[in-house]
Formats: structure tokens, C-alpha cells, sequence
């Protein structure tokens, strides 16, 4: 029996090593961890100290527009995230992303009407605009718009239930494809006529704006406008390695293995219904977070953010950085949304023009999009 035992020992190890798995990789390479530090320097240190300390009329100096600017456009990357998440690695196209988005910033939007207290243009505790519409009382939506706390619950909560509610009848019943992007269109421009209504109680067509205070302090003096940069940057930043982690963890190739194959992944096993749903979920309370940090740095929100023009330009950010990198996306919402700055003001007739032809030029000629391109080139570099 000892010498049985004693020669199965060298088997057993060597039948183990065989079958080891591959040590994990790590999060991020050496060069991607540096990357990652440089842009935390940038927005946390770099970025104030330019924008508060060096004098404006210094060539390095960070104008307080430009960090409006730049502040809006990253609250835009973490939508572009948020669709690289859901169509680049589980390929579900949605183009109703602009609700969980504008349903975000709607629930800060409360908050801040409240915050404005008896300095409104009537002198109520009421939002003008329910004065104007001679309303009495807040209605039963409003209740919890006056706690801080409570806010940054629902801000999480409010696109988090709607998209799970949506997401299961609709996975559930397996819509995919072409159809799904239908209905997603359909369930946000639904929403955008029911915020157009003055009696839901939302502003009506002209929304929220006019905010004059966040936590009790000033909203437009320039170190609240750069906190909220640097805590848009860090939200990003944090975005950014959440779902990095994600999309290389078990959940991640699941991921993966349904949007090439989801036929496949149920004869494997698996169900997809709770990782389809899991995903949509996540990806639609990273768009609520991007609404709540965007309304307060541009000053208003109104059922505009719903509409369908606003939620095909999520999917082209998305396709013009390159689907399913992660940091495609975020590149692409950069460059679109600086285009789009530059030609609003220089050529704003052309704008929606020069979006539709980007858009087909990348689907024919860069299918990778932007990161895709560069990559292939870095790959040709290499082989010569």
C-alpha cells in the first residue's frame, strides 16, 4: 500500500501542473497603471492649480469655461462607458440610454431647485415654476428632494429600478437585436413627452435650472465648479477600473461569450437573463451618476437629454473611440464633444451634417474606431 501510494505522488503532481490555470493578469500593465496615475494628477492636482492659482492672463492659465467644458464632456465619457459596457461587450445596442441619464440628473435637479429656498423670482419655498403654475404644495415626488442624502440614494436608485424592471420583461422575452433598440428608442421618447407635461410636475419644457446652491454653498464661484470637476474626474477614473475589473473576471467572458454566441452560452449551461440584466442595470446607474454630476456643472436639465438625437450620440461615441476597449468610448466622447464645441460656434448649421457623416465613415472604413486604428498601426509598426 506505501509503495502505491508513493508512485501515484509524482502523477497526481504532474497531472495538476498540466491542468493549472493561468495566473491571473494583472488589472492594468505597467504602462496603463502610469497612464492611470498621470490623469489622476492631472485632475486632482494639475487642473486646480491652473484653473485657481495661475493668473488669467497667463498663457497656462485654465480658463473657467474650458473647465466647464471639459468637467461636461467627462460626465459624457461615463455614459460612453456605460454603452461600452452593455453594446461593446454583451452587444446589446440600447438607444435609451439618454433616460437613465437625464433620470439622473432630474433627481439632482430636485435637489437643487430646493436648495434655491425663498431666493427664487417669487419668494416661495415652492420652485418658480409651480408658483407660476399655481400649485399649493409639492407633489408626493418631491418628498425627499430637500435631503442630501436621500438625493444620492435615488440617484442610483431611480434609473437603477427603471432599467431593471424594463430589462427583465424585455430579456425575459428574449428581444434582441434590431428590436431592442426599437423598444429602448420608444420607452425614452415616452418618458421625454411625459416630462413635456407641466402638471407631472418636472418644469415642463423648460426643466430645472437657475441653481444657486449645493450643501448650503454657492454653486458658481470657481472652487465649487472645480470640486465638482475633480469629483467628475475620480468618478470617471473609478468608472473606468470597476469596469476594467469587470470585463476581465469571470462575469466579463460571460459577458463576451453571449454577445458572439448567446445560443451557445445556453447549451453550455448558463443562463443569460441574469448576467444581460446585471450589466443593463450597472450600465444605466453609471449613466444616472453622469447626469447627477453633469446637471449642477451646466446649470440645467431639461426632457431635451431624452431625446432620440441625444441617445444615438451615446452610441457614436462609443463607435467612434472603439467598442468593447473601455478606453475607446471615453477617447470618443472627447473627440466628438470637442468637435461638436468648436463647430456649434463656428459652424452650427453643419454640426448634425458632420455627426452623421463621422458616424458612417467610422461604421465603413473603422470598425475598431479610433483605438482600433491606432493599435493596428502600433501591430504594423511592430512586425517591420
Amino acid at each position: 500500500m506505501t509503495m502505491t501510494s508513493t508512485s501515484s505522488t509524482p502523477t497526481s503532481a504532474a497531472t495538476s501542473s498540466r491542468f493549472a490555470l493561468p495566473a491571473p493578469a494583472p488589472l492594468l500593465s505597467g504602462a496603463g497603471w502610469g497612464a492611470f496615475l498621470l490623469a489622476l494628477i492631472v485632475v486632482c492636482a494639475i487642473a486646480p492649480v491652473l484653473n485657481l492659482m495661475v493668473p488669467a492672463d497667463s498663457a497656462f492659465h485654465l480658463s473657467d469655461y474650458a473647465v466647464a467644458l471639459i468637467g461636461k464632456i467627462m460626465c459624457y465619457a461615463i455614459v460612453a462607458l456605460a454603452m461600452d459596457l452593455i453594446w461593446g461587450y454583451t452587444g446589446i445596442l440600447s438607444l435609451g440610454h439618454g433616460l437613465f441619464f437625464a433620470l439622473g440628473g432630474y433627481v439632482m435637479g430636485m435637489y437643487l431647485m430646493r436648495q434655491i429656498g425663498r431666493d427664487g423670482n417669487y419668494k416661495s419655498d415652492l420652485p418658480d415654476f409651480m408658483v407660476f403654475l399655481d400649485w399649493k404644495t409639492l407633489p408626493w415626488h418631491w418628498t425627499f428632494s430637500d435631503s442630501f442624502v436621500a438625493t444620492l440614494i435615488l440617484i442610483v436608485l431611480v434609473p437603477g429600478l427603471v432599467a431593471l424592471v424594463f430589462g427583465f420583461f424585455a430579456f425575459r422575452s428574449r428581444i434582441k437585436g434590431v428590436y431592442f433598440s426599437i423598444i429602448t428608442q420608444a420607452m425614452t421618447f415616452a418618458a421625454m413627452l411625459l416630462f413635456f407635461r407641466n402638471e407631472t410636475g418636472f418644469g415642463g419644457n423648460n426643466g430645472f435650472t437657475d441653481f444657486k446652491r449645493i450643501l448650503g454653498l454657492p454653486i458658481a464661484t470657481p472652487s465649487m465648479r472645480m470640486t465638482l470637476f475633480v469629483l467628475t474626474g475620480l468618478t470617471l477614473l473609478g468608472f473606468f477600473l470597476m469596469a476594467r475589473w469587470l470585463i476581465r473576471s469571470k462575469f466579463g467572458r460571460v459577458l463576451q461569450a453571449i454577445r458572439d454566441a448567446e445560443s451557445r452560452v445556453m447549451f453550455s449551461g448558463y443562463n443569460p437573463l441574469p448576467y444581460k440584466l446585471t450589466i443593463w442595470t450597472l450600465s444605466a446607474v453609471m449613466c444616472g451618476v453622469a447626469g447627477a454630476l453633469y446637471v449642477p456643472q451646466v446649470g440645467i436639465i431639461n426632457p431635451g437629454e431624452m431625446s432620440t438625437a441625444a441617445s444615438i450620440e451615446m452610441a457614436v461615441w462609443a463607435a467612434v473611440g472603439g467598442r468593447a476597449t473601455l478606453i475607446g468610448p471615453v477617447i470618443g466622447a472627447f473627440i466628438v464633444n470637442g468637435a461638436k464645441s468648436w463647430l456649434t460656434v463656428t459652424a452650427p448649421e453643419f454640426w448634425l451634417y458632420f455627426l452623421g457623416a463621422l458616424f458612417i465613415a467610422v461604421t465603413l472604413y473603422l470598425p475598431q474606431g479610433v483605438v482600433g486604428l491606432v493599435t493596428k498601426k502600433f501591430r504594423e509598426g511592430g512586425a517591420k
